[in-house]
């Protein structure tokens, strides 16, 4: 397999054993750890959205109208349901919290109960991009998004860009991960273009040298200047 990867960071739980090889010579802090991953983990689709408190949540009972309906969760993110009382759903997410009701309701209520649950101001997945990109922001993450498509959205990278340090940022079940890659390969086709997820953050580096470059020709006389240009194609 051919790595898409420079490298991996992994943002480690507080908790880290003493024990995990962390690789000081690049620098790194004591809770990132350097992983020999060959690209980012995916994340769950389910994990994209979570619950909170004081949500409106559209709630389906099939077969049981008198139980669906409009549900608002508390300060602490609990849900009073007809027949079975309180739950507790902060932090799950929706598909989760369907099943945690259909389990409360079957047996002694219903037979085989499906339920949906859907919040009301259910967000837009986007991926947000910064830093040498000519619109950063936030894109929907819709259809399937990769790394060269999302800068392409963001009108492309900067004069200033480092195509070779280009950050993915993302998290899988509570694990923070780092991915750099290069985005001048992939536009090559030397590497394949990475799949994004919701949730996803990217930054384009920033190249000092170029901008130390722009300032010194910007001061130098005009023949002197087109030598410069010449060193550095």
């Amino acid at each position: 397999m051919v790595p898409k990867l420079r490298h991996i960071l992994v943002l480690a739980a507080a908790g880290l054993s003493a024990s995990c090889a962390i690789d000081r010579s690049v620098g790194l802090a004591p809770e990132i750890e350097l992983a020999s991953l060959d690209e980012l983990p995916s994340p769950q689709a389910e994990a994209f959205y979570l619950i909170g408190p004081q949500e409106v949540l559209l709630i389906e009972v099939v077969g049981a109208t008198s139980l669906s309906g409009t549900y608002l969760t508390d300060l602490s993110g609990q849900l009073t349901f007809p027949l079975i009382g309180v739950l507790n759903i902060a932090g799950k997410s929706p598909s989760y919290a369907g099943k945690i009701i259909a389990d409360k309701l079957r047996g002694d209520y219903l037979r085989d109960p499906q339920v949906r649950v859907i919040p009301k101001d259910f967000p837009v997945p986007s991926i947000s991009i910064g830093g040498q990109v000519k619109r950063p922001g936030n894109y929907p993450a819709v259809g399937q998004p990769t790394l060269l498509r999302l800068v392409n959205q963001a009108e492309g990278v900067t004069e200033y860009a480092r195509l070779d340090d280009v950050v993915v940022m993302r998290t899988v079940a509570k694990q923070r991960y780092i991915g750099v890659y290069n985005l001048g390969a992939i536009q090559r086709g030397n590497y394949p273009d990475p799949q994004l997820f919701s949730n996803d953050i990217v930054l384009v580096g920033d190249s000092p040298e170029r901008r130390r470059l722009q300032t010194l020709l910007q001061v130098l006389p005009p023949i002197v200047t087109t030598a410069a240009i010449l060193i550095a194609q």
